[in-house]
């Protein structure tokens, strides 16, 4: 049943909308089907900001990719886990030389932030992990030796899986699991959704409060949790990652249930 409640569904205006990427606007390089209609029906009530995990790529390429899947936006639009994990790190630590094991989109993100970011384990002053490609035995190594006990440790997100267009891929879980298993380390603080971090960023950007803002995505443990958790109205879409049979199970609960971002129309009041 298209635009069906979940549980606790909630009719309030709709000042902003937290719409994640992958698995809810596209799949692979292609839009899921009149995903662009949804984004339409959403920039009617309010503004849009993209909000992905996904650290992989600059912002630049994600506007230049939705340009292309007709959903055009500017780049200040989009928030990733690499630029919230750049802008926490520049706060907070903005002298730390910061040993990455990621990708390099997510080093250029730290860069343009102007941290210091080393290759050097013994230079480390923060680590943070990502989803990495190329994550190996020596990247593994050179994390034991960059975090000792005082070396704050940090993610950029937590998830186990990326949704591509033929089924999923591994995402930053496996190497933030490797390395707390060799390392004996906890996170101490996860960046990207379903942090508080993120909530600031995203609703910063939209000038709206939490309460008045829907989030929609495709994963309860990052999306819907981090909707909840804010008191946003949530909208879980059925292109990704989660199916009916997780729901059944699930004790994340969203808002609403749409098979798909099209639908998302049926459930704005």
């Amino acid at each position: 049943m298209s635009g069906e409640p979940a549980t606790n569904a909630r009719d309030r205006p709709v000042a902003g909308a937290l719409v994640d990427l992958d698995g809810t606007v596209y799949r692979g390089d292609g839009l899921l089907a009149d995903a662009d209609e949804g984004i339409e029906a959403l920039r009617a009530r309010g503004s849009v900001v993209f909000v992905t995990n996904k650290p992989i790529e600059r912002r630049a390429q994600y506007r230049d990719k939705l340009d292309r899947l007709g959903v055009p936006c500017d780049r200040d639009d989009i928030i990733t886990s690499a630029t919230i994990t750049a802008d926490f790190l520049a706060d907070r630590h903005p002298d730390r030389s910061v040993f990455v094991v990621g990708e390099d989109p997510l080093r250029e993100e730290l860069r343009e932030a102007d941290l210091g970011v080393t290759d050097d384990p013994g230079a480390a002053g923060v680590v943070v992990a990502s989803m990495d490609r190329s994550f190996d035995y020596a990247t593994l190594s050179d994390a034991l030796a960059a975090l000792d006990d005082g070396t704050p440790f940090y993610a950029t997100n937590p998830d186990r899986t990326c949704p591509v267009a033929d089924g999923e891929i591994p995402d930053a879980a496996g190497m933030i699991g490797a390395i707390e298993g060799v390392t004996g380390r906890e996170l101490d603080r996860v960046l990207g959704k379903p942090s508080e971090t993120t909530v600031e960023a995203a609703t910063g950007r939209l000038d709206a409060d939490p309460a008045d803002c829907l989030l929609v995505g495709d994963r309860l443990e990052t999306d819907v949790a981090m909707g909840n958790r804010a008191g946003m109205t949530t909208a879980l879409v059925l292109t990704g990652v989660t199916d009916r049979s997780d729901l059944e199970s699930a004790s994340i609960r969203p808002d609403h249930v749409v098979e798909s971002l099209a639908e998302i129309g049926e459930i704005l009041p």
